[in-house]
């Protein structure tokens, strides 16, 4: 069968910015001429594949190689109460400027965006309603955004409980299922942090405070204190994704899968579009070329 003629349920896992190489996985199905007629995702996963199903994939792209990091901090719009750092108003308003307000059931590409209800311990699929209502209540990662209330209950980071969601996909009329798991094989077997990379993200959460709440001296100590204690959760839910996501797929295989290291870039690394973009494209040439 030609690659014209075949069609794709595509599925994105989570990873924070390790999911900015989803871009480049769609650049290289499309330049293979396939055809994405759904797309099932997770936190990262579903931002990005809902901008892709609403047909802005171009926009967003270009919005995130030009962001600066003083830009990605205006867009950090601190939380005062418990439950994360982030509120999220402002990143999703900018994205909805960008896209547009548009419903679920309105876009041309299926499209689902995996959720996790903590309380009652499940996984929600939102497959209708407001788009970027769905994709908030899947990006909320713990401890940085805050859980997003949706039709009464509180909903957190997709990836939580499923990192790589096929399931949405089963009843898809599609000829192939194509998933990128963006907790793959470390490619080194220890990760070390350089001392500039640690100092980088102190300074970072240091500018994140300084801008809401003014510079104060004595709070450099704390700053790297909680950094350090916010850096290790980020860890442990990383290993934590990558054994779900190893479950997930040994009981619910992919026609084809997508590895993307887990130790591509960070969690909040998202300055590094670019380098991700690549990276996606060229893990989809390897792992498909020849194969499809």
């Amino acid at each position: 069968m030609p690659n014209s003629e075949k069609t794709v349920s595509l599925v994105l896992g989570s990873g924070g910015a390790r999911g900015l190489a989803h871009i480049g996985v769609i650049h290289w199905l499309e330049e293979h001429q396939f055809t994405i007629k759904s797309v099932s995702g997770a936190s990262i996963g579903a931002l990005v594949g809902g901008v892709y199903a609403a047909g802005q994939l171009s926009e967003f792209e270009q919005w995130a190689r030009n962001i600066s990091k003083v830009e990605i901090l205006r867009l950090l719009d601190l939380s005062w109460k418990k439950g994360g750092l982030v509120k999220g108003d402002k990143l999703i308003d900018s994205l909805k400027q960008l896209v547009g307000d548009l419903n679920i059931e309105d876009l041309e590409v299926n499209f689902t965006a995996v959720a996790t209800n903590i309380e009652e311990e499940k996984e929600v699929w939102l497959n209708s309603g407001n788009l970027f209502d769905a994709i908030r209540a899947s990006i909320s990662l713990p401890l940085f955004f805050t859980p997003f209330q949706y039709h009464g209950n509180y909903l957190i980071d997709g990836g939580v409980l499923n990192p790589v969601p096929i399931a949405p996909t089963f009843q898809d009329a599609t000829d192939l299922t194509i998933a990128v798991n963006l907790g793959g094989k470390a490619s080194q077997k220890t990760t070390k942090i350089s001392a500039n990379d640690k100092q980088e993200s102190v300074d970072f959460l240091q500018k994140f405070r300084n801008f809401f709440q003014g510079a104060a001296s004595n709070r450099s100590n704390t700053v790297q204190t909680e950094w350090a204690a916010y850096e290790i959760a980020n860890l442990a839910f990383d290993s934590m994704q990558s054994a779900i996501a190893r479950q997930k797929l040994a009981a619910y295989p992919a026609d084809h899968l997508i590895q993307v290291s887990r130790d591509a870039c960070g969690i909040l690394e998202f300055d590094r579009t670019d380098e991700m973009i690549e990276l996606g494209y060229n893990m989809a040439e390897k792992s498909l070329s020849g194969q499809l």
